[in-house]
């Protein structure tokens, strides 16, 4: 039996599914982030988490120590073609290392064309139809993300920050709220623990739940999902299909989803806006599948 392998190395938690050669989904693994931004040569966390998540879910499948996978396809993110920390060794004839949005698109849309709006910890959007592709947003935390968790995260403390200079106590539930999230005392702390790398983007990014809790935050959140509404209309304008798929955790917010969905039927009534078939991790064993010709087109989840 042949074992294929397809990894989601995110900016907070890496995961890994196992599969056979016949599309059965035997396991799932998780570690810790894979990205390498900002990291230096001597840098282990993408082979660390590669490996690690892996490895969980070959335990969990059963499968002995030194079993060696036929392809394995990982998807990282912030990925732009070369590693710069220590490379990934996993146990593989053929290992593939890419951004982690085609992943994203072939789990959304089991293969087919159309469009993938992601809104995680970062944000993207990216269309591919047949050998044809293109990417926009997805200019990182400091230059763009629209629409991600970070960047609301990021846009409520800065009018939080504002607030505090202008004398503006309106907002002094929300300040307490994000204070309370991360166990401080004042806003100038967190950007302090921010800064020094005390608090990390992905643990930052995990209070935007919160934040979208509060009306005041709400309208920072609509410029992000118009933005990334207007980026998907741009990829249906350019010739996508007009089939997008709705991928990541902000989108679990019901107003957020409600708001970049109505944003592109109001412009393309007839598109599909559909739901994830599978996710980015299967998308990528998908991908395995197809590095070698298996023929695996459906998985058995």
């Amino acid at each position: 039996m042949n074992l294929f392998a397809g990894i989601d190395g995110g900016q907070s938690s890496t995961v890994a599914i196992v599969g056979d050669d016949r599309g059965r989904v035997l396991a799932r693994g998780v570690a810790g982030p894979a990205d390498e931004i900002g990291v230096g040569r001597d840098s282990t966390r993408l082979r660390d988490a590669l490996r690690d998540a892996l490895g969980d879910a070959c335990r969990s499948a059963g499968l002995s120590s030194g079993i060696e996978f036929a392809a394995i396809v990982a998807g990282i993110s912030g990925y732009d073609g070369h590693v710069c920390g220590r490379a990934p060794e996993l146990p593989t004839a053929r290992l593939l290392l890419l951004h982690d949005t085609p992943i994203a698109h072939a789990g959304a849309l089991g293969g087919r064309g159309g469009v993938v709006v992601i809104a995680g910890t970062g944000s993207v959007v990216y269309a591919r139809d047949g050998g044809s592709s293109r990417t926009l947003g997805g200019w990182g935390y400091l230059f763009g993300d629209d629409g991600s968790a970070f960047a609301i995260v990021r846009d409520a403390l800065a009018l939080l920050m504002r607030a505090y200079d202008d004398g503006n106590y309106s907002l002094a539930d929300e300040t307490r709220a994000i204070c309370d999230f991360f166990g401080t005392t004042s806003l100038r702390r967190l950007a302090h623990a921010f800064y020094k790398g005390d608090v990390t983007r992905d643990r930052l990014a995990a209070f935007a739940p919160v934040a979208l809790r509060f009306e005041s935050f709400r309208a920072l959140a609509n410029l992000g999902a118009d933005r990334l509404a207007a980026l998907a209309r741009a990829e249906i304008t350019a010739g996508a299909p007009a089939r997008v798929a709705l991928v990541g955790g902000v989108f679990a917010d019901a107003g957020f989803r409600a708001r970049v969905r109505n944003g592109i039927l109001e412009y393309f009534a007839g598109a599909e806006v559909i739901e994830p078939r599978y996710d980015p991790a299967c998308g990528a064993l998908l991908l395995a599948y197809r590095e070698v010709d298996a023929g695996v087109a459906e998985l058995q989840t």
